[in-house]
């Protein structure tokens, strides 16, 4: 469990985070979002007593971070996955971890077989991907076997099928009752792995709350939004008109339709004579919750090319 108590960070007139308290319970899988700049890193950093906090504390599995005497046996972090001496192998660094808390080399083996390294262990990390130098990072995380894991963007760089192994290994620990937390800015990615979502903005708790109650609570306007697949998209969506708010086009070929709902669609589709091949009801999503909630709460904004 990660308990952070009226939480605080300032860099001189800046506050990186400001009062923030929340709990990251075992037993499912925490999700960290926000803007850049939200203070997602810093909170990290603070949690693992990297930064020290200007105000508030913060318990890992009941103690500070620092106070541990087996620290990798408690906490397993991939905060940079770069943070390798580069001349060194795959294997070696992770050897040169394990000695320092009497790990024996088989759990060496285990999580570089875990991890998929195998092929790459001997190699140098300096010539790493950025992909595999992520998979290294978990491998180093998960070293100790231990009972909380923190990971911040692990699905950076890797390949699809990484990215679906990362989200099996996260509901995985979490299902033994281990304490995950993790950050990511694929919404799609966080809608399928976790439970919980805690929401930054300026360095402030926007959120707090299960996946589907945050979606639920998003106040998302604009009225129904309906999958819609046609082969006659003009003839319909002429027919709706100003009925609905948006119509936009996916990469698959459907349309998802934002106003009228899926019976409204139906019914005006048999009135034009358009054929449908599918009418699906929607529902808001952890994307759409989240844009809403943080719209105001970008630090760091581009204009739009015209």
């Amino acid at each position: 469990m990660i308990e952070i108590e009226h939480l605080s960070k300032r860099y001189g007139a800046k506050t990186a985070v400001d009062d923030i308290s929340f709990v990251v319970r075992p037993g499912i899988v925490t999700g960290f979002l926000g803007p850049n700049g939200a203070g997602k890193s810093t909170t990290m950093r603070m949690i693992m007593g990297l930064d020290t906090p200007t105000a508030g504390r913060v318990r890992v599995n009941g103690q500070e971070y620092r106070s541990f005497r087996d620290p990798l046996r408690q906490v397993g972090a991939l905060l940079e996955a770069k943070a390798v001496h580069s001349g060194r192998s795959a294997s070696n660094h992770l050897l040169s971890l394990a000695a320092t808390h009497g790990i024996p080399k088989s759990r060496v083996h285990h999580v570089i077989e875990l991890t998929g390294l195998e092929s790459v262990a001997k190699k140098r990390v300096g010539g790493f991907s950025l992909g595999m130098g992520q998979r290294l990072g978990i491998a180093a995380a998960l070293l100790g076997d231990p009972k909380t894991l923190i990971l911040d963007e692990p699905v950076n760089g890797l390949d699809p099928d990484g990215v679906v192994w990362v989200r099996q290994l996260a509901r995985h620990l979490a299902s033994e009752g281990r304490t995950v937390f993790l950050s990511s800015h694929l919404m799609s990615e966080m809608a399928q792995t976790a439970d919980r979502v805690v929401v930054l903005g300026r360095g402030k708790v926007l959120a707090d709350a299960p996946i589907a109650e945050f979606v639920a609570g998003s106040g998302q306007g604009g009225g129904a939004r309906t999958l819609v697949r046609t082969p006659h998209p003009d003839q319909l969506f002429g027919a709706v008109g100003s009925a609905a708010s948006s119509i936009t086009p996916r990469e698959d070929g459907a349309f998802v339709v934002v106003g009228p709902d899926a019976q409204q669609i139906g019914t005006i589709a048999a009135q034009s004579g358009a054929v449908l091949h599918e009418l699906t009801p929607m529902g808001a999503s952890l994307e759409e919750a989240y844009m809403a909630l943080t719209k105001d709460e970008v630090e760091y904004q581009a204009e739009v090319a015209r």
